[in-house]
C-alpha cells in the first residue's frame, strides 16, 4: 500500500471548500487598533472638565469612541470577505481546469472510455438551465416549442383546415361568443412577463378563436426567427400611422396611399431582416405566411374597432412585426 504522503495533493475546488480559516492577522489588527483607539479617547474625555460639553458631552463621546471602532471593523470584514472571494475564485478556476484538463485528455486518447462523472454531471447542469431558459422565452415571447416554426402554408398554398365541424356542417368556432377588441389587441402584443396573469389569460381567449390563433402562430414564428438575428420588437421604436391609414390597408389599398405603416427606421433591423428574407427560405416562406394572416385577420378586426382600438393595436408586438417585415416585402413600395 502506498504510503498517503505520497499521493498526488487534491485540486483546490474540486470536491471541498476547505477548512473555514479562524481568527486571522485581519481581526487582530483590527481589535489592537480599535482598543488603542478607545483607550486614547476615553482618556481625553475623562481628562475634560466636567463643565465643558454641557448635556451634549455624553453623546460627543459616543459618536468619538464608537463611530470610529465600528468604521475599523467594518473595513476588517470587508477585507477579510475579499480574500475569501479571490480564495473562492481560485478553487473554481482550479475546477474548470481539472475539468478541460480531464476533457482534453479522454479526447487525445481516442479510447472510448465514458467521460468523467464530474464532466457529465457539469454538462447536465449546462443541459438543465438551457432548457430552463428555453422554457422562460418560449413563456415570454410566444416561441413554439419543437423546433421548426409549425405555422408555414403548404406547398401546394393551402392552409389546411382542421377545424372541427358539427354534425349539421356548422363549425365549432360558430359557437363561441366573439373575441372582444381588448382580448384581441392584448393577445397579440403577448404577456409581458411570467407573472403576466392578465396577458395570459388574454392569450388563452384569443386561442379559442380561430382565425386570431393562426395570426398568433405566425406571429409566434416570425418572432423567433428574427430574435435568432438578435431583431426584438421591444427594441423598435416605429412612427405610428393614423387610424385612417390602417382603415384604409384592411380595405384593400396597398403601396403608397399606407407607407406610412412603415414606421420602423431601424437601419440594422431592416438590414438583417432584408438578409434574411433572400438567403433563408424558411424564414421568407414564415414572413409572407405572417403577412397574409395579418392582412386576413386585420380586415375582420377593422370594421368593428374603434380609432383608439386601432392606434392601441399599432403598438403592439405583431404590429410592429407587420411593420418591419412590411417594409422588406415590399408591401408599401
Amino acid at each position: 500500500m502506498s504510503d498517503p504522503k505520497d499521493a498526488r495533493p487534491t485540486l483546490p475546488g474540486l470536491y471541498a471548500r476547505g477548512a473555514a480559516e479562524g481568527v486571522t492577522g485581519i481581526e487582530i489588527a483590527a481589535a489592537v487598533i480599535s482598543v488603542i483607539w478607545v483607550v486614547i479617547s476615553g482618556w481625553y474625555f475623562l481628562g475634560l472638565p466636567e463643565s465643558e460639553g454641557g448635556p451634549l458631552r455624553f453623546l460627543l463621546a459616543l459618536m468619538v469612541i464608537v463611530m470610529p471602532v465600528a468604521l475599523i471593523w467594518v473595513a476588517a470584514l470587508a477585507i477579510r470577505a475579499a480574500r475569501i472571494m479571490r480564495s473562492e475564485s481560485a478553487r473554481l478556476q482550479a475546477a474548470i481546469d481539472a475539468i478541460r484538463q480531464a476533457y482534453v485528455a479522454q479526447a487525445q486518447s481516442g479510447k472510448g472510455q465514458p467521460p468523467h462523472p464530474m464532466l457529465v454531471k457539469r454538462l447536465d447542469d449546462i443541459a438543465g438551465a438551457q432548457k430552463n431558459l428555453e422554457s422562460t422565452l418560449a413563456m415570454l415571447g410566444g416561441i413554439r416549442q419543437g423546433g421548426q416554426p409549425g405555422a408555414l402554408p403548404a406547398p401546394d398554398g393551402s392552409e389546411g383546415d382542421d377545424q372541427p365541424a358539427l354534425s349539421l356542417g356548422t363549425p365549432a368556432e360558430a359557437l363561441q361568443p366573439p373575441l372582444p377588441n381588448a382580448d384581441y389587441i392584448r393577445a397579440l402584443h403577448f404577456p409581458e412577463t411570467a407573472e403576466d396573469e392578465e396577458g395570459f389569460a388574454a392569450l388563452r381567449r384569443a386561442l379559442k378563436d380561430r382565425g386570431t390563433a393562426k395570426l398568433i402562430q405566425a406571429a409566434q414564428d416570425v418572432l423567433t426567427l428574427m430574435s435568432q438575428d438578435g431583431i426584438y420588437m421591444d427594441d423598435l421604436r416605429p412612427d405610428l400611422a393614423r387610424p385612417e391609414t390602417w382603415r384604409a390597408f384592411a380595405q384593400g389599398e396597398r403601396g403608397r396611399p399606407i407607407a406610412a405603416l412603415g414606421g420602423v427606421r431601424d437601419r440594422s433591423s431592416l438590414a438583417l431582416a432584408a438578409g434574411r428574407m433572400k438567403q433563408d427560405p424558411i424564414f421568407r416562406d414564415a414572413a409572407h405566411h405572417f403577412l397574409r394572416r395579418f392582412d386576413t385577420s386585420f380586415s375582420s378586426f377593422e370594421p368593428g374597432a374603434s380609432d383608439e382600438e386601432i392606434s392601441a393595436f399599432a403598438m403592439t408586438r405583431t404590429a410592429r412585426a407587420f411593420m418591419l417585415l412590411g417594409r422588406v416585402a415590399g408591401t408599401f413600395d
